[in-house]
């Protein structure tokens, strides 16, 4: 029987809402919420309730769509622009967002356009930007399922699927098409501390899917880098140098991965490269509430008055980094060079998704 995948819809937009999984209901209920606001959406991205970097970008598009349909004439170019604020400022390393609210926010500056030309100018870019990332989704999972042998191990952390962005996702992606294949892959999912999204969120997809996985500890992942055939992993933030921000953890699996002369690489679309950021020590780093560390499960974990380092991303050096897995192919060293010429002919492509070879 040929290897199928099953998976909800993640992100609908339909009578002027978004409705939404709450991914923080997982993976016990499936749960759909409403958002009829960008100031909602910016909720629900700040609370993870929509998260990874493509979808973030996707939702922070419709954030918009929304603000368009609900706003008067008098108020939409006003208004859209405080809804870019407020999306803009939900979580700070992962560029998509960004770069979603800068697409449209460039239609606003067309003062020539009438207000039903403006939002429907609004609510087309924001489904072209879903549509954009579904294809780029599709093209890194075709593109990288060759590295994935047969019956092979990859190790990976937090959430990169059909959870984490349109299409397959974006590391988990390559497994998936990797299993289409009928390659027969086995996933070591970290539990990635402190919110777990790989154990409640990548767990559920898996297992959901009927593809074999063993969960772990993050701090196991020494003892079982031996057993792995490659990581793969995905990204919020790229430098230009290919420093690259990701769930924190990310590093430690890099080196981890360096140590043991294991493939590294870093699945991702192109509308996660920021090449405004010359090295990763530019990337911000979101820092999160102390009581993700100190509650797990709603029980207190820590006593109180603990201080709390509590970084969401950290920064895998270049050097790390076997190969980018990107929609064009597989981008290798020298980076700074390879990642000019892959987002050069991305942008010259002029939206098309080219697949294959290596840059």
């Amino acid at each position: 029987m040929k290897a199928q995948l099953n998976f909800p819809e993640v992100l609908i937009f339909k009578k002027n809402c978004l409705h939404i999984i709450d991914q923080n209901a997982l993976p016990g209920r499936v749960v759909y919420r409403r958002l009829c606001s960008a100031a909602e959406v910016a909720i629900a991205i700040k609370k993870l309730q929509v998260r990874g970097a493509p979808w973030i970008g996707v939702a922070a598009g419709y954030g918009l769509a929304l603000e368009a349909l609900r706003l008067s004439d008098r108020d939409l170019v006003p208004g859209l622009r405080r809804a870019a604020r407020v999306l803009t400022t939900a979580r700070p390393t992962a560029v998509n967002l960004f770069g979603a609210v800068q697409l449209i926010m460039n239609q606003v500056k067309n003062t020539s356009l009438r207000p039903r030309e403006l939002r429907r100018l609004v609510i087309s870019e924001a489904i072209a930007i879903e549509k954009e990332e579904r294809e780029r989704s599709l093209a890194i999972a075709r593109n990288g399922a060759s590295l994935v042998p047969q019956n092979g191990r990859v190790l990976t952390i937090c959430n990169t699927g059909i959870l984490a962005g349109p299409g397959l996702g974006t590391a988990l992606g390559v497994v998936y098409q990797a299993y289409l294949e009928g390659k027969e892959p086995m996933v070591f999912v970290c539990e990635t501390r402190p919110l777990l999204q790989g154990a409640r969120l990548t767990t559920w997809e898996l297992k959901r899917a009927g593809i074999k996985f063993t969960l772990l500890a993050d701090s196991a992942s020494a003892s079982l880098i031996e057993q792995c055939d490659l990581v793969i992993v995905g990204a919020d933030r790229i430098a230009a140098n290919g420093d690259t921000a990701n769930k924190i953890g990310t590093r430690m699996l890099a080196i981890l991965a360096k140590e043991a002369a294991k493939p590294f690489y870093v699945a991702v679309p192109s509308s996660t490269f920021d090449l405004t950021k010359k090295t990763g020590r530019e990337i911000p780093i979101e820092q999160r509430a102390s009581k993700e560390v100190t509650w797990c499960a709603g029980c207190r974990t820590a006593p109180v008055g603990c201080v709390v380092y509590n970084p969401a991303f950290d920064i895998t050096p270049s050097r790390y980094i076997t190969g980018f897995i990107t929609e064009s192919g597989i981008v290798v060293k020298p980076y700074k060079r390879n990642i000019l010429r892959f987002i050069y002919s991305v942008v010259t492509s002029t939206r098309s998704i080219k697949t294959g070879g290596r840059l």
